[in-house]
């Protein structure tokens, strides 16, 4: 059996503490969605059931095409460093994984903006405005676009 072909998306002058602070918001919402998934009968098409089942959903086929990424990433923060290259090698069906991802994160902080339910807010600004770029960087590079660094990226 072949090996499908993979795209390489280089993501640059990622900022490092910024990265750290969406991750840790993003953990936040992990946690209390599953609290949520844990107790609930709600309506199985809520955001807080959906995102982690798609979470473990994209762990499960992408998560080896993170791991060299994630390890560089905690090196960078041990050292100190203010910003990194990441490079992914990943198959081009993760192309609709992120736009998925995306969309359903904007859901989940406009489920975060009403209140109801959670004690984590809605993603700050700056994480958001992060995501946002990491996320397209992967559609537009394996649609064939250059990498766009993160201090040039013009939706900030």
């Amino acid at each position: 059996m072949t090996s499908p072909e993979l795209v390489v998306v280089r993501l640059e002058r990622v900022p490092l503490a910024l990265m750290q602070e969406a991750s840790e918001h993003q953990d936040e919402m992990r946690r209390e969605f599953s609290l949520i998934q844990q107790s609930s009968s709600d309506d199985e098409t809520t955001v807080p059931l959906r995102l982690p089942r798609l979470r473990d959903e994209l762990e499960v086929h992408f998560a080896a095409f993170s791991e060299g990424p994630r390890a560089a990433f905690t090196a960078a923060l041990e050292r100190g460093d203010e910003t990194i290259d990441l490079e992914y090698q990943i198959p081009p069906e993760a192309r609709a994984a992120c736009i998925t991802l995306g969309e359903l994160l904007d859901e989940a902080d406009e489920f975060c903006k009403r209140g109801e339910h959670l004690l984590t807010l809605t993603t700050p600004a700056e994480p958001l405005a992060l995501r946002r770029w990491f996320l397209g960087e992967f559609v537009a590079q394996i649609d064939g676009a250059d990498p766009t660094p993160w201090d040039k990226w013009e939706h900030r």
